[in-house]
């Protein structure tokens, strides 16, 4: 058990800090928008990663998975992410620096945002099953798999909990300009992502 906890805790470190759209979208919510909006869309990740998880354990006792799978999800998810980032450009920013203003924030609208951004990077699917090899091949039982991933679960919801609540109070510190500078530079790349991820499907499958 004890080797379930250190796998798990393991897990959950290095996709909490793995670079990509979702955790430097994470920042930028939570200073914007401040920690409820951000956490609010740590949870939707963590949903999605709880049904990649889900998909990986019981999946393939029903499915046989096949490498054209990755073609439609490469393609729908690329082009979700590219609507984000053009999103990201062209928004308006606005924000409140009293820090006793009461701030309104959409946490389904947030947190679907980050159970799609998630599920649809065939980079978290394959991070995930890579994951489940490892653990498969460490831990014989089917409780101490479940609990290794619970305990990664766990790990990465306290630290993007916590990188929403350090960003969010930024948020008193920085101006509006900055933030629309920070809003085209996270569109930038969101979208640079975008495009890398269509290209490389297109390429691979066409």
């Amino acid at each position: 058990m004890f080797e379930a906890i250190l796998l798990g805790m393991g897990a959950g470190l290095i996709s909490s800090f793995l670079t990509g759209p979702v955790f430097f979208a994470m920042i930028k919510t939570s200073i914007e928008k401040g920690f409820k909006a951000g956490f609010s869309l740590a949870v939707g990740v963590i949903i999605s990663d709880v049904v990649l998880i889900g998909l990986v354990l019981y999946g393939s006792q029903f499915l046989v998975y096949q490498e054209s799978f990755d073609k439609y999800v490469g393609i729908i998810g690329g082009l979700f992410l590219f609507a984000v980032g053009v999103y990201y450009l062209y928004s308006k920013v606005s924000i409140k620096y009293e820090e006793n203003a009461i701030i309104k924030v959409s946490k389904r609208g947030y947190l679907l945002k980050g159970f799609l951004m998630c599920i649809l990077t065939p980079s978290t699917l394959m991070f995930w099953i890579i994951v489940s090899g490892i653990i498969s091949a460490k831990l014989n039982s089917l409780d101490e798999k479940l609990f290794c991933f619970f305990i990664a679960m766990a790990t990465q919801l306290t630290i993007d909990g916590l990188k929403s609540y350090y960003s969010s109070k930024l948020r008193y510190r920085i101006k509006e300009d900055a933030l629309k500078k920070l809003n085209k530079i996270a569109g930038v790349i969101i979208i640079a992502f975008a495009i890398w991820l269509i290209y490389k499907t297109y390429h691979q499958f066409y």
